[in-house]
């Protein structure tokens, strides 16, 4: 088993974190706010001081950050980055939804230091983070892929390796995207059926039994039927990875106007007071929920 370095205990982070210990691993984690860190130390992880502390002497560090800022303080900070202690040998996996520019800026300063650095973002809601179901989408080299492939998969069902660093920011921003657009499709469809007079609720029953249904749209359509908007990915952090893929572009809507699109219905939602509910809350743009 290894020692790994955990940075990063939010929503999906503390799972993923928990999953390492259930596994075996020895655990060293971090977290800004030192009291998400409580239940983790209570199972047997060891609290770090700072990333350049939990980084120290382990094996694999881990980082499951917001965005751009927080993964270049963990890593890159002058004073508390995790690679101002990394060992020779160990291995750097960012995990985190981030832009492709900073991905690739973070891996120039990887190489630079002589650090095995790749991205592991993932795709999967809290309860596939909970259950070790999660989907990796790894860019980077394949040797360093396969030190920690056991560790990834302590935290996940699948590992895909998508191409070298750069390729996993890319893909998470792709999927994270059709995801976005399916839901701001689905929350105007059910307006729209809504608006005019439909059993909502029977109509989307009958077009989940056609070919065009995704499987994600089951629990999509559930959510927003319900009301039930509890955060599994909040309207403001899908925002985020909007503005994060639009970026690739250079913002253009013209070479994106599905994603612009898209992207300004979030925008709408977090103007409207719904940027910590879950993503489905936009439908409460369309069709009052």
């Amino acid at each position: 088993m290894s020692t790994i370095a955990f940075m990063g205990l939010g929503a999906m982070g503390s799972r993923m974190a928990s999953n390492l210990l259930l596994a075996g691993h020895t655990l060293r984690v971090w977290n800004r706010t030192a009291s998400a860190a409580e239940s983790l130390v209570a199972a047997g992880a060891t609290l770090a001081s700072s990333p350049a502390h939990a980084a120290e002497g382990a094996d694999i560090v881990i980082s499951m950050v917001r965005d751009d800022a927080a993964s270049r303080f963990v890593w890159c900070d002058e004073r508390l980055g995790a690679f101002n202690t990394i060992g020779a040998g160990a291995v750097a996996i960012e995990s985190a939804t981030l832009s492709l520019g900073w991905m690739r800026e973070l891996g120039h300063l990887a190489l630079a230091r002589d650090i095995n650095l790749i991205e592991a973002p993932v795709s999967g809601s809290r309860p596939a983070a909970q259950a070790g179901q999660l989907v990796f989408l790894v860019g980077g080299e394949e040797s360093v892929l396969a030190k920690v492939q056991g560790a990834l998969q302590a935290m996940g069902s699948a590992v895909h390796h998508v191409g070298p660093l750069g390729s996993g920011a890319l893909a998470k921003l792709a999927t994270n995207a059709l995801l976005g657009i399916q839901v701001t499709a689905l929350a105007e469809i059910t307006g729209l059926l809504a608006a005019g007079g439909a059993d909502v609720g029977k109509t989307l029953q009958a077009i989940a039994g056609t070919p065009v249904w995704a499987p994600v749209a089951h629990y999509l359509a559930g959510s927003m039927l319900n009301g039930d908007f509890r955060p599994q990915f909040p309207v403001e952090l899908i925002e985020k990875d909007f503005g994060y893929a639009l970026a690739v572009v250079q913002g253009a809507a013209q070479q994106a106007p599905t994603l612009s699109a898209a992207r300004q219905v979030f925008q709408q939602a977090m103007a409207e007071g719904l940027a910590g509910d879950n993503m489905t809350a936009v439908v409460r743009l369309f069709a009052g929920k």
